[in-house]
């Protein structure tokens, strides 16, 4: 399932949630890492990329 979240440079993000290894809040946001040590930053805080990302 996808995820579309808000990138820190204003630019829509989708996210495979099933890659999805770890989440940590950071001052820019929330980063979403993802194996091979590919990561993305978003704008949302760590509350609402945890629920979007549970509800799938």
């Amino acid at each position: 399932m996808f995820v579309k979240f808000t990138s820190t440079d204003r630019v829509s993000t989708v996210v495979n949630a099933a890659q999805v290894t770890y989440v940590s809040s950071i001052q820019e946001g929330t980063r979403i890492r993802f194996g091979e040590g590919r990561s993305v930053t978003v704008i949302e805080p760590m509350d609402e990329v945890l629920e979007k990302l549970n509800r799938t």
